[in-house]
């Protein structure tokens, strides 16, 4: 993700602050998409190659008829009775075999598809969330979209209306008359189609949008319910959800009106068309012209020619919804490529440094943070100061490479955080955001960052590192309680200790705490303080950004940040006595907490 350039409010603006790769693929084509594309087709043309056999054997029905209009009842023959109907008995069932092959195919082709995008898609949405992108998770709901279309019927008629010429062929070989009846059908139905998919076009496309608005603001209203409910804004926000919400559902009941319409109208066409069919029939069957099989096999068969025609103009919805979901995901993508692999450098010791560092993270319409340089020597603590909205959270998240720069770089032990694997960097930071973020699953998990094999002597160790054992033991079920997505059978102070026991897990060579005692209460400041102690003296390097005097109790230097710019840098007692009175008044006296754990050897 690139923190430089403003993002737009539609995510459809997601690729332009993502990073976009310049690698190409083997065939030159470039980028992931052709790749998927390529994996699904080979599945599409095996499938294409059964519809084939699928289509063929759909006319078993109009024969069996055919033969016994013609043959059996004419020559009361129970014995051609029985070997045709055995005959067709093994046709059918050939039928029904290959097309559950075809549907598995198709099935396996939308998954072949998802499988070799779904991870980078996934990774695109992070960065454009990071990135503070509006519906950041539309790319994963459109690559769904495109799987379920690959294995539904609306693509199966697809895959069956090549063969309608083959099927009108065959009624011409029956009689022209015949023929010219079911080539004015199939005008007329492609007439409706044409004018199902100009009609509804933009009333799918307006209806898709509404959608999304109610569901983005559904979700930040559920998000914030106890604020909303405790100040009396439930019916407030209520309304203004019903409004864009029925909005969207006018928008729909409009675009399926137009579709189901002109669906009926196909439907009572084609029923037409058959019936005119049999007309005709009946009518060249009276003058001799041909048999009465031939009238009953010319209208199935007609009927079958059309029935893909008719299929796709009721699936006319879904055809609309995948075309922009693939136009969404194909702008969103872009030319990415798998990552290359990367050189495994050895585990950081924590020596930090930035140099003149930029950033201007999601909608911002300038850098955050201006030339920020700053050296800290391995096991140093660093507390970070200064005003609100002077970019202490930027610069914390930037420091941990969640925030990339535009311009200036941060180096750990003299390696750009940008050259690192993020996963292979992540196992030697700890983080402690602002608003802690924490994921539905038990109290251990969270700790462990979700490991695939996590060691619980290390969860524990994290733990009482963090001060929060104790905690943690008083759960219902201790290290094993579900918390809850987002944490929320916790309070605030507990989020934020089991927060900082995850940071911890591990022994991280650098650890990053931005307001870590926001919500703690004396003993949890008693905890946040010893933790800071641990850090030290295992020779982690430690950066804190604090508004409250107790967070910067035990830190080597202080680092004051106001408009985004280094004010001040150095030793902890040289820069409070630079400050004017009125700044280091926040910063005076020690609470007795602190005064015992200092003065313990």
């Amino acid at each position: 993700m690139a923190c430089s350039g403003e993002v737009g409010g539609s995510w459809a603006h997601m690729a332009g602050v993502l990073p976009q790769s310049g690698l190409t693929n083997a065939d030159g084509a470039k980028g992931l998409l052709p790749e998927a594309i390529k994996a699904a087709r080979r599945l599409l043309i095996h499938a294409g190659v059964l519809s084939f056999f699928v289509n063929i054997l759909m006319l078993t029905g109009p024969l069996y008829m055919l033969q016994i209009y013609d043959r059996v009842l004419s020559s009361r023959s129970y014995e051609t009775l029985v070997v045709i109907t055995i005959l067709t008995l093994g046709l059918f069932a050939t039928m029904a075999v290959l097309d559950f092959t075809r549907g598995a195919l198709l099935s396996r082709a939308g998954d072949a598809f998802e499988a070799k995008l779904k991870g980078t898609t996934f990774d695109r949405t992070m960065d454009a969330s990071l990135a503070g992108v509006p519906a950041a998770e539309q790319p994963l709901r459109d690559l769904r979209q495109i799987r379920m279309f690959v294995g539904s019927p609306a693509l199966t008629a697809v895959f069956d209306a090549p063969w309608t010429p083959l099927f009108l062929a065959i009624v011409f070989m029956m009689h022209w008359l015949l023929g010219l009846v079911a080539i004015a059908g199939l005008i007329v139905l492609l007439i409706l189609a044409v004018i199902n998919e100009r009609t509804s076009r933009t009333s799918n496309a307006s209806a898709q949008g509404m959608a999304a608005q109610a569901d983005r603001l559904a979700v930040a209203t559920l998000r914030n319910a106890a604020a909303a409910e405790a100040m009396g804004m439930r019916a407030i926000l209520k309304k203004r959800w019903l409004g864009v919400s029925e909005n969207a559902n006018d928008h729909n009941v409009n675009a399926t009106d137009r579709i189901g319409g002109l669906t009926a109208v196909s439907k009572a066409a084609r029923l037409f068309l058959q019936s005119a069919i049999l007309g005709t029939g009946a009518l060249l069957a009276i003058q001799g012209i041909v048999t009465p099989g031939v009238m009953i096999a010319a209208s199935i068969i007609t009927g079958r020619a059309l029935a893909p025609i008719e299929i796709v103009t009721g699936q006319w919805k879904n055809f609309a919804l995948t075309a922009s979901s693939y136009k969404r995901l194909a702008s969103f993508v872009g030319d990415a490529t798998e990552a290359p692999a990367r050189t495994s450098l050895p585990a950081p010791k924590g020596a930090l440094g930035v140099d003149r560092l930029y950033c201007q993270p999601g909608a911002a319409k300038k850098p955050v943070l201006k030339g920020v340089s700053f050296v800290l020597e391995a096991g140093e603590a660093l507390g970070i100061i200064g005003p609100s909205a002077a970019g202490k959270s930027t610069l914390a998240r930037a420091l941990v490479g969640v925030e990339r720069a535009f311009s200036g770089e941060v180096r750990l032990d003299g390696a750009n955080m940008a050259h690192w694997d993020p996963d292979a960097l992540g196992q030697f930071i700890g983080f402690l955001p602002q608003e802690v973020e924490l994921f539905a699953g038990t109290a251990a998990e969270n700790i462990s960052r979700f490991a695939e094999e996590p060691s619980s002597e290390n969860i524990i160790a994290a733990a009482e590192a963090a001060g929060a054992n104790e905690m943690v033991l008083s759960f219902p079920d201790g290290y094993d309680t579900e918390i809850g997505e987002r944490g929320q059978y916790l309070s605030a102070g507990q989020r934020q200790r089991l927060g900082l026991a995850r940071a911890l897990y591990g022994d991280p060579a650098l650890v990053v705490l931005d307001e870590p005692n926001a919500n703690l209460d004396a003993e949890g400041d008693a905890a946040l303080a010893k933790a800071v102690q641990g850090l030290k003296a295992k020779g982690a390097t430690t950066i804190i950004v604090a508004h409250r005097p107790s967070a910067i109790a035990f830190v080597d230097k202080l680092l004051l940040l106001s408009d985004g710019e280094v004010r001040a840098f150095g030793p902890r007692d040289e820069i409070l006595k630079q400050l004017a009175p009125k700044q280091v008044e926040p910063f005076k006296g020690n609470p007795s907490a602190y005064d015992r754990l200092k003065a313990e050897p």
